[in-house]
């Protein structure tokens, strides 16, 4: 998978208008200034798009699929218009089913109980947690990280040709590294799946929001990913793919909705006939609310045009990776080197730094929101860190003073309602904090680094 810019225009696209464009926050320093969210691979702030649309349908808001009155009906042909959006922005194909779910985890925890008995499960160290570790019944094989893209392929397709060539077998993969933003080789990995056999699902927790992502095209079997990064709020997410797996599993919540017809039997007991459709595993009231959400963000970002999206943020990757490059004392963090195309994430180390010290005062002095730790991708981090494996590590702040050496890193992320001046403003600090030092005294407290606000600034 790659990133294309050519024949683009980033101006042609302005940012797109999102909450809290206007919040400001105090600075430890004195005064306030406009929040700048730089932390989009966590959550997204919602577009202004979606909170309206959420916003003019509350009112109508009502259960579905179970009521008789308009409210009802009207909510239920919502969800179900939702799902066609969201089958539609995904490239689904005729047979595939959209699941809704709470979010990526949820969704790949859902799959996890889903697979076959004896599969095989085959996961690259570089993923988020959410991919790494849902597969506690499989036979899994944890690949390490590759340094080049076909170094990924290739190490896929060794393991595949040593598994059992009779057992079911998954891969699992992201398309774009929650820390790195690196995109993986998606379609290439897929390719290589199917050869040996074997199906794969894409993370696309931090591809989604940034870049198209369509299943036909890709060959992948399922997409999973979460509304919260989507620029959608309300705690939904999707999983959308084959239905054969699904359809055969146990349902993933047992309950109503999930249920089709249940019966006592003469001994006492209960039979229950299952949905075979995406309603099989999701039981109980759906968040109808979080799902409308996602596919209101789904037209917004198709309707906005994808390609514009991806060039201004293309735009913004480069501002940011050549700013950084003019700090010596900054180390990007990178599997797959400089030329690597990536969306708009990127973790990074400052010599003589503790990361979290750095994070609290880009924060406390510059109203600037960024992700300090190892992002839920531990080993991933530490990889990238050169640090043993076993070494420990916590996600967020280590118990270190400001100064000392940490095994965290620093994120700085960004979407399609990033303005300039917050990649402006973000440069600017990190080449002062680097060249001035901090203008406040810090402490940690409680596994955090913040402001001493007993103390006199430094200056």
């Amino acid at each position: 998978m790659s990133v294309s810019t050519a024949a683009l225009d980033p101006s042609v696209c302005a940012p797109l208008p999102v909450l809290g464009q206007d919040v400001t926050v105090p600075l430890v320093t004195g005064g306030e200034v406009t929040y700048a969210a730089l932390d989009y691979a966590a959550s997204a702030p919602a577009l202004q798009r979606v909170w309206d649309d959420v916003a003019a349908y509350a009112p109508y808001y009502g259960s579905v699929h179970r009521g008789a009155g308009y409210l009802s009906q009207l909510s239920t042909d919502l969800f179900e218009n939702s799902r066609r959006t969201v089958a539609e922005f995904l490239g689904c194909r005729p047979e595939d089913q959209v699941v809704f779910t709470r979010s990526t985890t949820d969704s790949l925890n859902l799959l996890a109980a889903a697979i076959p008995a004896n599969c095989q499960v085959f996961v690259y160290e570089t993923e988020h947690h959410a991919s790494l570790l849902p597969w506690r019944n499989a036979q899994v094989t944890y690949l390490n990280a590759p340094r080049t893209p076909g170094q990924a392929v290739e190490t896929l397709e060794r393991a595949l040709a040593d598994r059992d060539p009779y057992g079911p077998a998954l891969v699992c993969v992201t398309g774009a590294s929650n820390v790195t933003g690196e995109l993986w080789p998606v379609k290439e990995l897929a390719a290589a799946a199917h050869a040996h056999g074997a199906r794969i699902v894409l993370d696309a927790a931090q591809l989604a929001p940034h870049h198209p992502v369509d299943i036909a095209e890709l060959d992948v079997d399922w997409v999973a990913f979460s509304g919260h990064k989507l620029y959608a709020p309300f705690g939904s997410g999707v999983l959308a793919g084959r239905a054969d797996w699904l359809q055969a599993a146990d349902p993933y919540l047992a309950g109503g909705g999930a249920s089709r017809k249940v019966a006592r039997r003469a001994d006492g007991g209960v039979d229950v006939d299952w949905h075979t459709t995406a309603a099989r595993h999701e039981a109980g009231s759906p968040n109808v609310i979080g799902v409308y959400s996602i596919a209101s963000a789904c037209k917004a970002l198709t309707e906005a045009g994808f390609d514009n999206l991806v060039a201004r943020e293309q735009e913004l990757v480069s501002r940011v990776r050549e700013g950084l490059a003019e700090v010596p004392e900054v180390q990007v963090l990178s599997l797959f080197g400089d030329d690597a195309p990536r969306v708009g994430v990127i973790s990074f180390v400052v010599r003589g730094w503790n990361s979290s010290h750095f994070a609290a005062a880009i924060s406390a002095e510059y109203g600037i929101g960024v992700r300090d730790g190892l992002f839920c991708a531990h080993p991933l981090v530490r990889t990238l860190l050169g640090s043993d494996p076993q070494d420990p590590g916590e996600c967020g702040a280590p118990e270190a003073e400001p100064g000392e050496r940490s095994l965290n890193a620093i994120r700085v992320s960004f979407g399609a309602g990033t303005p300039d001046e917050h990649i402006d403003r973000f440069l600017r600090a990190v080449t002062e904090l680097v060249r001035e030092g901090a203008q406040w005294k810090y402490r940690t407290e409680d596994g955090r680094c913040v402001p001493d606000r007993g103390e006199a600034p430094q200056v």
